[in-house]
C-alpha cells in the first residue's frame, strides 16, 4: 500500500471517528429525540458533517505527493481549514440547541439558546440564569399579577414577535403550573384528528402512563407532550402533530 493511500485512510479514520464522536454529542445530548426534527437541524448539520469529513481527506489525497517540500505545510493547512469549518458548524449547532421547554398558558414552547433574551437575566431564579449542557430543561411562565402586565405581555408577543417563554426572568418551576397543566391537558383520543390513528396508537403503545397530552410549539416541527394528567407529570416528546 502506497503512502499516500495510508495517508488517505488514516485521515479518513480519525475524521469519521470525530464526526461519530459529534453526532452523538448532538443527537443524544443536545438535541435529544425527537427534538433535531422539532428544530429542523437533522438534513443541515449532516450536510455540514459529511462535506467535512469528506472534503478534507479527499483534498488531503489530492495534494499528497512523496517528496514535496510543501507536503508538511500543505496537509496542516488542510486539517487547520477542516478543523476550523468542524468547530464552526458546531458552535452554529450549538447556539441553536433547544435550551427550555417552556409551558405558556396552554402549551409548550421550544425555546432554542440563540431566541433566549438576555436583557432581564439577572432577574432570574438563578436555576434558569443558566442553560444546561445536558440538554432541554422544563419551566413554565409565571402568570400576570395585573392587568397592565397582562396587557404589556401581549403586545410584547402580538407587536414585537417576542414570546414571554424566551424571558427566563419570568420562569419558575414547573411544579408551580401543576394546576394549569392539569387544566389544559387534552384527551388522547383527540390526537387521531391530526394524525393516523396507527401512528397514535403506536406512539402511545411505548408510554401507557400518558394519559392526556399538550401541543409542543417549536420552529420547524410542532410535536406532542405525553404527560399523565392526575400528576401533571411529562411522560415524553413525540413526533405527533397536535394541529392541523
Amino acid at each position: 500500500m502506497s503512502n499516500r493511500l495510508k495517508f488517505f485512510l488514516s485521515h479518513l479514520s480519525i475524521s469519521f471517528l470525530i464526526a461519530l464522536l459529534v453526532i452523538g454529542l448532538v443527537f443524544f445530548i443536545w438535541y435529544s429525540s425527537p427534538l433535531a426534527t422539532a428544530v429542523g437541524v437533522t438534513h443541515i448539520f449532516l450536510m455540514v458533517l459529511a462535506i467535512d469529513v469528506i472534503v478534507g481527506p479527499v483534498l488531503g489525497l489530492l495534494v499528497y505527493k512523496d517528496g514535496k517540500k510543501s507536503l508538511k505545510f500543505d496537509i496542516a493547512v488542510i486539517i487547520a481549514l477542516q478543523v476550523s469549518a468542524l468547530c464552526y458548524g458546531v458552535y452554529s449547532i450549538e447556539q441553536g440547541r433547544p435550551a427550555w421547554l417552556v409551558f405558556h398558558a396552554d402549551r409548550f414552547e421550544l425555546v432554542r439558546k440563540n431566541d433566549i433574551i438576555l436583557e432581564n437575566i439577572h432577574q432570574a431564579q438563578s436555576q434558569f440564569q443558566q442553560v444546561s449542557w445536558t440538554g432541554p430543561q422544563f419551566a413554565a411562565v409565571k402568570l400576570a399579577v395585573s392587568p397592565q402586565q397582562r396587557q404589556n405581555d401581549m403586545f410584547t408577543e402580538v407587536l414585537g414577535g417576542i414570546s414571554i417563554a424566551q424571558r427566563p426572568e419570568r420562569y419558575v418551576e414547573l411544579t408551580q403550573a401543576k394546576h394549569q397543566i392539569q387544566q389544559r391537558a387534552l384527551p388522547l383520543k383527540e390526537l387521531e384528528q391530526y394524525n393516523s390513528k396507527t401512528d397514535v396508537e403506536k406512539a402511545l403503545a411505548k408510554y401507557p402512563k400518558a394519559d392526556a397530552w399538550l401541543p409542543l410549539k417549536a420552529n420547524a416541527v410542532d410535536m406532542v407532550v405525553l404527560v399523565n394528567k392526575e400528576s401533571a407529570s411529562i411522560i415524553k416528546i413525540v413526533d405527533l402533530r397536535p394541529w392541523q
